[in-house]
């Protein structure tokens, strides 16, 4: 089988999301040794050097996906990550014999046609496209995904129907949303949360 060539450099948590990674794509992917990360200067200087021209950050989506999320946003240039979220699938890998406290999957049990969907933009043979119009604030405000007494419900529910975690930030909803979306698909999406 032939892999799926991705330049951009991805940042996953531990080895075994790495393995998961290398069987159908040919792409750099770093770890980061999961909380080791929060002490370990010298991979800390080597993800902030491979990072310079920008990266994927494909973590967990339980608690210690999003501290190392976190952390990694904090030491890394903003404008260089690129978040991409796993879904909440209940569940535990084949490897383990127990779930993990979260109960759910991690980046090494997705399935991987759902990887692959998630990081499609990043392809080098489907770049983005760029012809549609930016998703903003003002947008999530005007269709009351914030800002209102039921935003947050709200964004649980675009989050589920878009197969992403149902607890993430707006920002990281926003983030998401133009990533895989685009502005059209957006507003179609939004107009099934009222239908």
């Amino acid at each position: 089988m032939e892999k799926i060539k991705i330049s951009l450099p991805i940042i996953v948590e531990g080895r075994y999301d790495k393995s998961a990674l290398s069987g159908f794509l040919d792409a750099t992917v770093i770890t980061t040794g999961g909380f080791s990360i929060f002490n370990n200067k010298e991979q800390q200087a080597l993800l902030r050097r491979v990072a310079k021209n920008g990266v994927i950050v494909l973590t967990d989506s339980d608690g210690g996906g999003k501290q190392i999320r976190k952390f990694l946003s904090g030491i890394l240039h903003a404008d260089k990550i690129h978040n991409v979220y796993i879904p909440k699938v209940a569940g535990k890998e084949s490897r383990k014999r127990k779930p993990s406290k979260s109960g759910t999957l991690g980046v090494e049990g997705m399935e991987k046609e759902i990887i692959l969907r998630l990081l499609a933009p990043f392809t080098d043979d489907q770049k983005p496209q760029n012809n549609s119009k930016t998703i903003t604030k003002v947008d999530f405000f005007e269709d009351k995904l914030t800002g209102h007494p039921n935003s947050s419900d709200l964004r649980q529910a675009l989050c589920r129907e878009c197969d992403l975690p149902d607890d993430m930030t707006p920002n990281a909803l926003l983030e998401a949303m133009n990533l895989l979306y685009g502005y059209d698909e957006y507003k179609r999406l939004v107009s099934k949360l009222f239908e």
